[in-house]
């Protein structure tokens, strides 16, 4: 399916993911063009001009657009059901192509304290620098949003399911709250991409995404996108893009974009095993709590299957029974250091199962405080489940859980 093809409103997400793209080269080919390049041949200097100010359509520079990143963002807004996507050079890349077009000084942002780490240091931290003020509440407390709101407020930034305990908020009611306040809701959406969760759909104006994880699938590249109207792509992201270089390059996008088109293979079958995986877990005498949104046990279970398409997706976190924090950073190591089969690896996403400590990783640079905060213990492992055999990733968690 071409850009000018049947409409996408007509076709199911899986014929997306594996068809929409730009229009094919004069070659024909079957499977979407790589375009390796920085700058373009213009028909004309008239033309060049038009192209440069904005009054035509067509590619002026790679720092301005690449008909394989157009494939890549066209495919991904399709599928989140946006009218719009803004693709950039990491996950972090569009948080920050996201504020740096929307907030300004004196500007205020409600994020949950149970955020991706590096996303709370860059909003909390780094834009404080700059005069914008910063609200952290508990991610599922949605009085705690609502007492957080300021005349000031213009963006209310969640994660859900977050990371690594998949604590999951409800998308309407942040929005409600967010528009009637005159402010925005932008929706972290790498956990259960638009296979499971579509937060457009449910009142969101931004969704936010890793590339880097699921989207690519098999841990090969860095990429991120911001998928919005498309008034705010164009006349908010779009600018500051040119400006400041942010972008995604034509390979990554090339790659991201045929990982799309196993995106729903893949992501229920991980999404399966990883439900298995918990509920083995649940039962196991060294494990003292499992943090899965697909089970019953898990605190926002119901309003985790009505938003994630009855499926709690594939990443769990579990704790390892200790007397002590540090006991239990010692337990944990210990368990990871066992593996054999799985790797011990930060990022989530691949086909292979990753483990990794958070407390030591990805939320390493936070204060112990800030830890606590977000529920993140030293003995929490988080686990993104791969395509291996389930009772190999069973097998390989048990050789350490079973020796301490």
């Amino acid at each position: 399916m071409s850009s000018n093809a049947k409409s996408a409103d007509a076709l199911h997400r899986e014929t997306l993911a594996v068809r929409l793209a730009t229009e094919r080269s004069q070659y024909g080919e079957n499977s979407e063009a790589l375009f390796l390049t920085s700058g373009y041949v213009q028909p004309s200097a008239e033309d060049s001009a038009r192209r440069f100010a904005g009054e035509d359509d067509g590619y002026t520079y790679g720092r301005s657009g690449n008909p394989t990143v157009t494939s890549f963002e066209m495919r991904l807004a399709a599928m989140e059901g946006a009218e719009a996507c803004m693709a950039t050079a990491s996950g972090m890349a569009a948080v920050m192509l996201m504020c740096f077009s929307l907030l300004k000084a004196g500007d205020h942002v409600i994020i949950s304290q149970s955020m991706f780490g590096s996303t709370l240091k860059l909003i909390g931290s780094e834009f404080g620098r700059f005069g914008v003020e910063t609200s952290v509440v508990p991610q599922t407390d949605l009085a705690a949003w609502r007492a957080a709101m300021r005349p000031t407020t213009r963006l209310l930034f969640a994660e859900t399911p977050t990371n690594p305990l998949g604590e999951v908020c409800d998308i309407q009611a942040l929005a409600d709250l967010a528009h009637n306040a005159g402010a925005l809701l932008a929706v972290d959406n790498c956990f259960a991409t638009p296979v499971l969760q579509r937060p457009i759909a449910l009142g969101a104006d931004i969704v936010m995404h890793s590339g880097t994880k699921y989207l690519d699938g098999q841990g090969r590249v860095m990429a991120g996108a911001l998928c919005a109207r498309e008034a705010m792509v164009h006349e908010k992201f779009l600018p500051v893009q040119k400006n400041s270089g942010m972008v995604l390059s034509p390979f990554n996008a090339w790659v991201v974009l045929k990982g799309l088109e196993t995106l729903d293979l893949r992501m229920k079958a991980q999404s399966a095993q990883t439900l298995a995986l918990a509920h083995w877990l649940e039962a196991h005498p060294a494990v003292g709590r499992v943090y899965y949104p697909g089970l019953a046990s898990h605190p926002q279970h119901e309003l985790a299957m009505r938003q994630m398409n009855g499926i709690g997706g594939a990443v769990l976190s579990f704790d390892v029974k200790a007397a002590s924090p540090e006991q239990a950073r010692q337990r944990a190591f210990h368990v990871l250091d066992a593996l054999q089969v799985l790797s011990l690896c930060t990022n989530l996403g691949d086909t292979k199962t990753l483990c990794t400590h958070p407390a030591s990783t990805s939320h390493g640079k936070l204060s112990e405080a800030q830890r606590q905060a977000a529920g993140i213990g030293q003995g929490l492992i988080r686990v993104a489940v791969g395509l291996e055999h389930l009772d190999d990733i069973r097998s390989d968690l048990d050789r350490g859980l079973s020796s301490l």
